[in-house]
């Protein structure tokens, strides 16, 4: 098996990565939304909204 960041064979201890370094670069893309999947669902759409809306901070 081999990293999916950089290809090299894979480290038991970072399984399925090589080493911490391709495990953090991973980590940073899932936080930073790069493996996120696009929907065009239109109640996906609505939901998000109303999330969004619920979040914001209404003024006093």
């Amino acid at each position: 098996m081999t990293c999916p960041i950089c290809a090299r064979p894979t480290v038991s201890d970072w399984r399925p990565f090589c080493s911490k370094r391709c495990a953090d670069v991973d980590l940073a893309k899932w936080l930073g939304g790069a493996y996120r999947v696009p929907s065009e669902d239109p109640e996906d759409a609505e939901e998000a909204l109303r999330a969004a809306g619920e979040a914001t901070p209404r003024p006093h």
